[in-house]
């Protein structure tokens, strides 16, 4: 048996090292994914999920209110793997440019079976738990659309292009984008290969600019 005053990694005496509300977060999403890989969505609860972090419950309630919002920020956080901001420079670019860098593909090397699961449940106890479907429309496809929105409307602004809601545009160009993620909830064995995914950005991409007669590819 271990004792614990045996583990050099824990000091004997002392305070622990005061980690900043963004540690603290982050910490805290990466226990939820490995508990999940431990033990699955319905061994993924607030206590395991506090245990693993190093912390008491309190403290994660203090972080996260509930389940919900625990999901909403993982959510949140892969969503910076599949988009990325323009930054000052980019925002000069041409709209085809800017929707490049701000909707590209990249590898990630996250497993998506978390993320999956996730929208399972989300899925499952969407009429019990409507914050919970509220979350993850919020922090995923809302969030990933009014990216878009926002470059069609300075595109707008800039004579670019001529769209009259560009909502509903941002909407379609975003399904266009990315496969159904419907296939792959039935099947996981549907998850599509980077190149794939790829090919399907670029055609996409294409498709959109010429149908709304974006002069550049006139």
């Amino acid at each position: 048996m271990t004792d614990v005053a045996d583990e050099p990694a824990r000091p004997r005496r002392g305070r622990p090292v005061a980690l900043c509300p963004e540690q603290r977060r982050e910490r805290i999403l990466d226990a939820l994914g490995e508990v999940f890989r431990a033990a699955g969505m319905s061994g993924t609860t607030m206590a395991a999920v506090a245990r693993q972090a190093g912390m008491s419950k309190r403290t994660l309630y203090d972080v996260f209110s509930d389940r919900a919002a625990l999901f909403g920020a993982y959510l949140q956080r892969l969503r910076s793997d599949f988009v990325q901001p323009l930054d000052e420079a980019a925002l000069h670019l041409p709209l085809e440019e800017r929707l490049r860098h701000l909707l590209a593909p990249r590898s990630c090397p996250t497993s998506f079976d978390l993320p999956l699961a996730i929208l399972r449940a989300m899925i499952a106890e969407a009429p019990e738990r409507p914050d919970m479907a509220r979350s993850f429309l919020d922090e995923g496809p809302r969030a990933i659309q009014a990216l878009i929105r926002a470059e069609l409307d300075r595109a707008v602004a800039r004579g670019e292009i001529g769209i009259a809601d560009t909502g509903a545009a941002a909407t379609l160009l975003s399904d266009m984008i990315r496969p159904s993620p419907l296939e792959v909830l039935i099947d996981p064995g549907e998850l599509p290969d980077d190149p794939a995914v790829q090919a399907r950005f670029n055609l996409a991409i294409e498709v959109f600019l010429r149908g709304i007669a974006c002069p550049e590819l006139r």
